[in-house]
């Protein structure tokens, strides 16, 4: 399972990737939504199986990167988001730019593997 996270905070980039490769996954990082978008620009077709946004960065935040994926035509690419912000006004805008799921931050490991693999099992 190839996955792309979308993180600007280093200690989450740290956990997130620990706990994802212990699972058997690899994982790219990017800093921004930015830094993504030439990720993704750069990958082979199909190179990722899902990608994981934060929403708050700086540079390019997760809802433009993901509103940008979504109109070069990644509408099957999986894109999570992984946010401290869990109200549904919240969630509501992160599904209008184009969010498939949620994991909430801090980061519980179940949450994290479960919800990536259900989408990754789809892809």
């Amino acid at each position: 399972m190839r996955l792309l996270l979308v993180e600007d905070n280093f200690l989450n980039q740290q956990i997130a990737c620990e706990l994802l490769r212990a699972e058997g996954a690899v994982v790219t990082v990017a800093n921004d939504g930015a830094e993504g978008l030439a990720c993704v620009a750069q990958s082979s077709p199909g190179g990722f199986n899902a990608i994981l946004m934060d929403m708050q960065m700086p540079v390019m935040d997760g809802y433009e990167a993901t509103r940008r994926l979504r109109a070069q035509g990644y509408s099957s690419l999986p894109i999570l988001a992984l946010t401290a912000h869990v109200l549904e006004a919240e969630r509501s805008e992160c599904r209008a730019a184009g969010i498939d799921d949620f994991i909430a931050k801090p980061i519980d490991f179940d949450e994290l593997i479960v919800t990536v693999a259900r989408y990754c099992r789809r892809a």
